[in-house]
């Protein structure tokens, strides 16, 4: 009898336990489960932010950053949890991305600014982000993975590290170690669909036009299929299939316009524009910097001239370049630390066992003595790929610069791998003193103009024509109206 009082003594506090770790979702007032209580909400989310802000950056810009805060705080005030301790930043980073912690913290990078078209867009990607707060998608993340006790799978602002995926920069580590990852985990397409509904309900009630949510979402979607969803334009590792929820979000927006009077609604494209000028586009110089087709960086006093038209993606360990639309990258990194002390050691090092048709041979690229090591070998999602890196001592450091191709690809583009490995280059103090960031800037389309001519003659081809399609709105194959007040990318002012 006893072992019975015990089960069902055990049945009875199993119970009281779930029923104590479920909670009315503020949204659909329905019964959740959920491992965090409100008040714990908001304080992980104040602890996160600490981090978040020391680990990223706030961008120094205090008229955007109270720009941004002051729409925030309006839509947040029309959510379904205007009483929350609502923040709002900016913060440092050439990322297109936008997240949100629990708890109200919300937060946009740089990067996602050059992209959007007007304040009802922006309007739109807030709207979206407090969504998520407000149906407590994060709490419910959070949650899950902390019941399947998955807290090694943190979710990522970045792609995973270059050792384990060819196709990317650096993870996030430190983010990882300090459980930033477990509260940035990829939300379902379900919750990506409310939080859309939500930020245009938000937009709407507080007098912006509910299409800047569907404007963002296909400027993302135009990232996505130019980038591809291996690529770095980071909203797309959280926020899945922007192209797809176009769609999904029209009959919203239709609806929530039967409401209002739409044209009273706001949209201020020329509001917007003026206030983005001088945003700084891009990487900091300080961590190297992308200039068209070369990567140069003036602390290291190097510069690499990557195959025209190739995608550079920076980060904290490696650069890479994609090639558009074929599998096929280079990469720029520091060689790993250790032993050997020749060229051709450490490369004998860093060769993998399944190596084959090894060819190797010392050289000298712009001075420097270089190291330049060929062979195949097969790898996941790739297949079988030819590996040519050539390792070149500069400065007291031994850097590498190589080639991940398809084997079947390689011979075509071969000429170019060679050309941009033996482009690695010394740069002058002079010449590094010159190197300035990028930033955004105006300018009025004329008669006739293109993209291309546009990067060419007006931004000095900092950025490809396709980018500054997709960062106007447009589609990639149409060129611009004459008359338009467009986005550029121009060399900016000294850092700092």
């Amino acid at each position: 009898m006893r072992r019975y009082e015990r089960a069902w003594t055990a049945a009875l506090l199993a119970a009281a336990l779930m029923l104590a770790a479920c909670a009315t979702n503020p949204v659909t007032g329905g019964r959740e489960f959920a491992l965090m209580t409100e008040g714990r909400e908001i304080s992980i989310g104040e602890g996160a932010d600490a981090q978040i802000r020391e680990q990223m950056g706030v961008y120094d810009s205090p008229a955007l950053q109270g720009y941004v805060a002051d729409l925030g705080h309006r839509l947040a005030a029309l959510s379904h949890r205007p009483y929350l301790p609502w923040h709002f930043a900016v913060v440092d980073s050439p990322a297109v991305n936008a997240f949100a912690l629990p708890g109200g913290y919300i937060y946009l990078t740089r990067g996602i600014l050059a992209y959007l078209g007007d304040e009802a867009e922006l309007a739109g990607v807030l709207g979206h982000e407090i969504g998520h707060v407000t149906a407590r998608h994060s709490v419910q993340a959070y949650s899950r993975a902390t019941g399947a006790q998955l807290g090694l799978l943190l979710g990522q602002i970045f792609v995973p590290p270059m050792r384990s995926n060819p196709y990317g920069g650096p993870g996030i580590m430190d983010a990882a170690a300090s459980g930033l990852g477990l509260l940035l985990l990829k939300f379902g397409r379900d919750d990506e669909v409310q939080a859309d509904r939500l930020g245009a309900e938000y937009a709407t009630g507080g007098g912006w036009h509910p299409e800047g949510v569907a404007g963002m979402l296909s400027t993302l979607g135009r990232i996505s299929e130019l980038s591809d969803r291996r690529g770095v334009p980071n909203w797309l590792s959280t926020h899945p299939e922007p192209t797809a929820r176009v769609a999904e979000v029209a009959p919203v927006v239709a609806r929530l316009l039967e409401t209002v009077d739409a044209s009273g609604l706001r949209i201020d494209r020329g509001g917007y524009l003026e206030r983005i000028v001088g945003v700084r586009f891009g990487d900091n110089p300080e961590e190297g910097i992308a200039r068209g087709h070369e990567f140069v960086h003036p602390v290291l006093r190097l510069g690499v001239e990557f195959p025209e038209d190739w995608e550079i993606q920076n980060s904290d360990t490696v650069v890479v370049a994609r090639r558009p639309g074929r599998d096929g990258y280079m990469l720029l990194q520091l060689a790993e630390e250790g032993e050997p002390a020749t060229l051709e050691a450490i490369a004998e090092r860093d060769t993998p066992r399944d190596a084959r048709n090894v060819s190797a041979g010392g050289s000298r690229i712009n001075g420097m003595d270089a190291h330049i090591r060929s062979y195949q070998r097969d790898m996941d999602n790739l297949g079988a790929v030819m590996v040519r890196a050539a390792y070149i001592r500069h400065d007291g450091q031994v850097y590498v610069v190589g080639a991940v191709v398809p084997v079947a690809e390689f011979t075509r583009i071969e000429r170019e791998v060679n050309r941009s490995i033996r482009s690695f280059r010394a740069l002058s103090a002079e010449e590094a003193a010159r190197i300035l960031p990028n930033e955004i800037a105006l300018y009025e389309a004329v008669a006739g103009d293109t993209w291309q001519r546009i990067a060419q003659r007006a931004g000095g081809e900092l950025v490809p024509a396709a980018t500054l399609a997709i960062m106007n709105g447009y589609p990639v194959d149409e060129q611009p109206r004459a008359g338009g007040r467009l986005k550029i990318v121009v060399q900016g002012s000294p850092v700092g």
